[in-house]
């Protein structure tokens, strides 16, 4: 087992919220009165400190390629940036990319002043402060704000084919170049990871009267791996509707707990692939469903 039952479970069951607040999320920008003559409607994102947040005016069959684009790009940048060696240009980006992303998510709760203002606060905190309960918390949101921006330009066969080649970019990237592992180590390093960082425990000592951190064990989990499922997820919702939506969840989640009870400890693990196959199983028991209700 890579990390201790308790700090397995506490992955998963993280992970499972975190997709089930994320579909909810994503299901509340859904425009119900003006999606009731049969097409999908969705509400407008919300302005960040008056600055218009559009989505990508992108039709679904060709969303596939922008989105790997995007990967693509950002993994280089990121590489450079690890290569130059520039931290503060890393937790820069991270914290516009959070402050969006979680202003969106509490937009789906809140007024619009009161979720950027909360957004702000959480996105300085996970950037540029060591908070692991607020980190982890906003991670319950932060992948919701993202499905909203990209799901309406998905649909079901996009999103299998993303995830298909993601699992073999994963597996690759892990497994033979070793470029993802950089990057998690590199994050893990700087204090600003994109994903799940749970500490195995948390001690300080006194040293003068001071407190002095002390550098803990963690178990991690990309943000990539929260992301896209929830991607799948959503796809799934714009077609069936958030009831069929939420038998993805428990599958994915049922993967991941696959993966962290049979991976050995110290190895890095590509966990797109196995996710890919919960999400597929899911799938199938959607269209299953679906063809019993008709019966």
């Amino acid at each position: 087992m890579k990390h201790s039952l308790k700090i397995t479970i506490l992955l998963v069951v993280i992970f499972l919220c975190a997709q089930i607040i994320g579909l909810l999320i994503t299901d509340s920008y859904i425009d119900v009165e003006a999606s009731q003559e049969g097409e999908l409607v969705w509400k407008p994102l919300p302005s960040l400190a008056g600055i218009s947040i559009a989505r990508p005016d992108i039709a679904p069959k060709m969303s596939f390629l922008y989105i790997l684009a995007a990967i693509l790009v950002g993994t280089v940048l990121i590489l450079l940036i690890i290569h130059w060696g520039k931290v503060l240009l890393w937790k820069l980006w991270f914290f516009v990319a959070i402050a969006v992303c979680l202003h969106i998510a509490f937009g789906a709760f809140a007024p619009s002043w009161f979720a950027l203002i909360f957004a702000l606060i959480f996105a300085y905190v996970k950037a540029f402060r060591h908070s692991f309960i607020i980190h982890n918390f906003s991670e319950l949101f932060l992948y919701g704000g993202l499905s909203v921006i990209f799901v309406p330009i998905l649909n079901i066969l996009v999103a299998i084919l993303l995830m298909l080649l993601l699992s073999a970019y994963d597996a690759y990237s892990v497994w033979h170049s070793k470029h993802m592992v950089t990057m998690a180590k590199f994050q893990t390093k700087s204090g600003v990871f994109a994903g799940l960082l749970i500490p195995y425990r948390r001690i300080k000592t006194r040293k003068k009267g001071k407190k002095k951190r002390v550098k803990v064990k963690t178990a991690i989990l990309g943000g990539g791996d929260i992301g896209f499922p929830l991607l799948f997820a959503g796809a799934v919702l714009k077609h069936f509707g958030l009831a069929k939506a939420m038998i993805i969840p428990p599958f994915a989640a049922a993967a991941l707990l696959g993966l962290l009870l049979f991976s050995k400890k110290n190895h890095f693990y590509p966990a797109i692939p196995f996710l890919t196959v919960g999400c597929l199983v899911g799938l199938l028991v959607v269209w299953l469903s679906q063809f019993l209700s008709f019966l």
